[in-house]
């Protein structure tokens, strides 16, 4: 099997400097090929003018700069090779291709991470740091996932599983060691310590639900009859006119989704077409796909005129969301016709015209899905691969615990015990299964 790999590290498309990478024992020597050179002997970490040549015509393709990491003090732990040359596809398209013509081959998605796993470079939990950064779409989340890659997981977790194993020594060495039962007074200590393991464990499960708040977001839908000021609304939270405003009924005949940030929170905002009954074939079909996204949404925020007095509309949509988690704004407070009296207590009243009460919403959007606030707190759980492996891990630990108490031999409390620092391992990769790593890289872009 080739050994060396190459890929883009960069996106694809025109830019001014793009990246490729090699990773393997061909690194170096395939550079020697490409700048035709065969001295070429570059002191590690530190940038190299090179031209590099068309293998088949022997022209200059580029003049790039190249940048040799020697193993094992390299991303990967293997020699590594960088070409930052002119963002052009053409000229990428040549490189990679002749890189491939010298026996590398393309790197799979999340091959280069995958390689610094097995090298010891970094563990598991600090290689999916990596495509998280990659993915952050707020400061917050960078952040987070920046404190992951530099090991604060794995860190936090150590002294559990050092705990765990101080406790399966002790019954491991009892079965080996000890014909009599344990002491009462060691048992309670067992007992003890395996309490504070498991709650432990538990506060880092508890951090998920902001942790996966600040990875993935809310999906919000702007859901409300017609010409309540739906795409208005949107449009202000944009901060840019993005839906068609007009003063027609049905203007909006499916749905927009864009995203935006509130708090640090990942928003997906919908505007949803207009709930009613109507003829119009299109419109129905827009009006079908609403209630579907309403049922599907983490919040729905309802509009309402007000303008004007309660509808039966109106009231038709407030008995359709009653059941799911929702904000009830009412807009154009602007106008003073007939102010509409709040329906329900945790109302915002807004004018999308204005951007009058778009703070006080923006703040009813997150404020029921943040506990703590993200910008301050610790270090928060954001993967639910890791969030259920925690929970698996307290939840034999409890049994365990339960069988202590119910007198039963240590053979059988280690078993859980023995599932819980596998569970615990596997969150940064000691015990995780050649299936599930490649399940896990096949998530990571290819130059990664």
């Amino acid at each position: 099997m080739q050994n060396t790999i190459v890929a883009l590290a960069t996106p694809f498309g025109r830019s001014g400097i793009a990246v490729i990478r090699l990773s393997g024992d061909l690194s170096l020597e395939i550079a020697r090929r490409l700048t035709r050179d065969e001295q070429f002997n570059p002191r590690p970490r530190f940038a190299n003018l090179k031209k590099i040549y068309d293998l088949e015509t022997c022209e200059v393709l580029d003049e790039t700069i190249i940048t040799y990491f020697q193993s094992p003090n390299s991303f990967t732990g293997e020699d590594v090779v960088e070409i930052a040359c002119h963002g052009s596809p053409i000229i990428l398209r040549q490189i990679i291709d002749f890189c491939l013509k010298l026996d590398a081959r393309m790197a799979d998605a999340g091959e280069f991470s995958l390689r610094a796993l097995a090298n010891g470079r970094m563990n598991l939990s600090q290689a999916e740091a990596v495509r998280d950064l990659i993915d952050a779409q707020t400061v917050a989340a960078a952040r987070q996932s920046v404190r992951q890659l530099r090991g604060e997981l794995s860190n936090q977790l150590q002294p559990l599983k050092d705990d765990l194993l101080d406790v399966i020594v002790i019954l491991e060495s009892s079965i080996e060691f000890v014909e009599d039962d344990l002491p009462d007074f060691q048992t309670e200590n067992i007992k003890t310590k395996l309490r504070g393991i498991a709650e432990n464990v538990g506060k880092m499960a508890a951090t998920f639900q902001a942790g996966k708040l600040l990875r993935e977001g809310l999906t919000v839908a702007l859901v409300g009859r017609p010409n309540v000021g739906k795409s208005s609304l949107f449009n202000a939270l944009l901060g840019h006119d993005r839906a068609i405003v007009t003063e027609i009924a049905g203007t909006t005949r499916d749905q927009l989704h864009e995203k935006i940030v509130i708090g640090n929170v990942p928003i997906a905002l919908i505007d949803t077409a207009g709930l009613r009954e109507t003829s119009d074939t299109v419109e129905s079909i827009g009006v079908e796909r609403s209630k579907r996204i309403m049922a599907d949404a983490d919040l729905v925020v309802a509009l309402l005129d007000g303008s004007q007095k309660l509808t039966a509309e109106d009231d038709e949509i407030l008995a359709q969301i009653a059941d799911l988690r929702h904000i009830i704004a009412v807009n154009k407070i602007d106008l003073q016709n007939s102010p509409m009296s709040l329906p329900h207590s945790k109302s915002v009243k807004i004018s999308a015209k204005t951007g009058a009460g778009l703070d006080e919403l923006q703040k009813a959007i997150v404020a029921p899905f943040t506990p703590q606030d993200v910008e301050t707190s610790g270090f928060l759980v954001s993967d639910a691969r890791h969030n259920d492996l925690l929970l698996r891990a307290r939840e034999e630990i409890e049994n365990s615990i339960s069988l202590l108490e119910q007198k039963f031999s240590e053979e059988i409390v280690l078993i859980g015990l023995h599932n819980a620092i596998r569970s615990l391992g596997q969150i940064t990769g000691e015990t995780t299964t050649e299936d599930m790593l490649t399940r896990i890289f096949s998530t990571f872009c290819i130059g990664k």
